[in-house]
């Protein structure tokens, strides 16, 4: 077991009003600390979805562990071969090289807080992600980024089966 010392000099503080929302309707994300501002100990954002609607399709961290924290309404979360259910209150942490996904239950909104620990400088990410959405990038612009975000996206059966 390795131990990691983040190495930072300033008390990371986000305001609400100040932090960026990538996104809206029926995604929004909030990107509250990247890993930059921690000394690499975590990167955060909060995502909101819609009713039903997808937060991250399947995909793979090698390089950190991934927590969701439902803050209000209810999310199906992927991890490994199970989909489980969250409701408000629930925590759970993925570790590293498991795959997973998130999404909003059909009829149900979710409000989650992501952490992905140790940090990965993923803003850019989220930035990227919203110009696939608009139509800037094409999706397969994502497969050359995989590595610098450390987000590898595979096939799920499990997780298909439940979201046709």
């Amino acid at each position: 077991m390795s131990l990691f010392v983040p190495r930072f000099d300033d008390t990371a503080l986000v305001r609400e009003a100040g932090a960026e929302v990538v996104g809206g309707d029926p995604v929004a994300v909030r990107l509250l600390a990247d890993s930059g501002a921690t000394g690499g100990a975590l990167s955060t954002v909060r995502v909101t979805l819609a009713a039903g609607a997808d937060g991250a399709r399947p995909h793979v961290h090698h390089r950190s562990a991934e927590m969701f924290y439902l803050l209000d309404g209810a999310a199906e979360v992927l991890s490994g071969e199970d989909v489980v259910t969250a409701e408000r209150g629930d925590l759970i942490v993925v570790p590293p090289d498991r795959p997973h996904a998130f999404a909003a239950v059909p009829g149900s909104t979710a409000d989650l807080l992501v952490v992905i620990a140790p940090g990965v400088e993923r803003f850019e990410y989220f930035r990227h992600l919203q110009r696939v959405r608009l139509g800037e990038l094409g999706p397969e612009s994502l497969l050359e980024v995989q590595e610098r975000y450390d987000n590898h996206f595979l096939e799920s059966a499990a997780w298909e089966a439940r979201h046709r």
